[in-house]
């Protein structure tokens, strides 16, 4: 549609049109970093997906071997669905997603923690999982923290119903990027 033919079906006037248009051209012109930042700049222009696939990608935190191939069959036939960048509270994940990693979580320990990523939940079948940010999250326990940023991904239209029954309401947005 043209500019004219919008501004006539919803009643604007031609400048509030282009306003519209040319603000939402400029939310897409969006910088990655593996940060909170950069992910809450990204759900702001309705794109957190398009953060997750940059920030698995280029951070190859990709799922392995079997697990993935399995997981892939699954997310197929399903689609992914994903609930913004919230404050999420650490507690809500399992004692048993820190499966002793090799990894060592003191370098993690050192950085800033305002240089972290938010973390990458997964939310299946009633419950929460981090099955590719092992260090971070271990990281996070072992400085006490009790809530960070985190997107959460869910399967399909039944964990979501799922979700927003228990959770929708309780976890909160972070939209202050600056703090």
């Amino acid at each position: 549609m043209t500019i004219a033919e919008i501004a006539d079906e919803y009643y604007l006037s031609l400048d509030t049109v282009k306003k519209i248009i040319y603000s939402k051209k400029n939310d897409r012109h969006l910088t990655y970093a593996p940060t909170v930042e950069s992910a809450v700049r990204y759900m702001d222009a309705g794109m957190i997906e398009e953060w997750i696939q940059c920030y698995l990608l280029l951070t190859r935190k990709a799922l392995t071997g079997q697990e993935e191939s399995g997981k892939q069959e699954k997310q197929e036939k399903q689609e992914k669905l994903y609930f913004g960048v919230v404050k999420f509270p650490l507690r809500l994940i399992g004692r048993d997603e820190l499966t002793g990693s090799n990894n060592d979580p003191a370098h993690v320990q050192d950085e800033d923690a305002a240089a972290f990523p938010p973390l990458v939940i997964e939310y299946t079948e009633g419950k929460f999982h981090c099955p590719v940010q092992q260090e971070i999250l271990a990281a996070l326990k072992q400085r006490k923290v009790n809530a960070y940023p985190a997107v959460i991904g869910m399967n399909g239209s039944d964990d979501y119903r799922r979700f927003m029954k228990y959770y929708g309401t309780v976890l909160h947005y972070v939209n202050d990027v600056e703090g």
